[in-house]
């Protein structure tokens, strides 16, 4: 007498749904990646057509009333040297994120240029796209 179950387990494991949520979650992580900005104040940029890297920096900002913050953060045109080496010694590449506003005097964006250059720093020029 041959008594055996007609419905056996099948001991194999079916990927392709595993493979699908994978995608969704790799699809939905590009997508916000993308959305992230620099930590920086909202303020007026100049247009020229390139596009500005997300990479970790500092982002110095000058207003039209000539005030600096870094990040968000207001300093003194005096401090602002001591402040960007004490932010940046730790960073293997260090780079500035200079945001000047539509009429700041060349001579405010040309010094933190100058800081950057005197302490090998890496400058990305924010703009607006055209």
């Amino acid at each position: 007498m041959n008594v055996r179950g007609r419905n056996k387990v099948s001991p194999e494991f079916n990927m392709s749904s595993m493979t699908d949520i994978v995608f969704l979650l790799l699809i939905f992580f590009m997508l916000t990646s993308t959305l992230v900005t620099v930590n920086a104040l909202d303020i007026l940029l100049p247009k020229a057509s390139g596009k500005t890297e997300n990479n970790k920096s500092v982002a110095v900002s000058i207003t039209k009333s000539l005030d600096f913050y870094i990040d968000r953060a207001k300093v003194n045109e005096n401090d602002l040297e001591r402040d960007l080496t004490s932010l940046l010694s730790k960073e293997e590449n260090p780079t500035i994120v200079l945001r000047a506003e539509e009429g700041v005097p060349i001579e405010k964006a040309v010094r933190i240029m100058d800081i950057a250059n005197r302490n090998k720093y890496k400058v990305i020029l924010a703009v607006r796209p055209k």
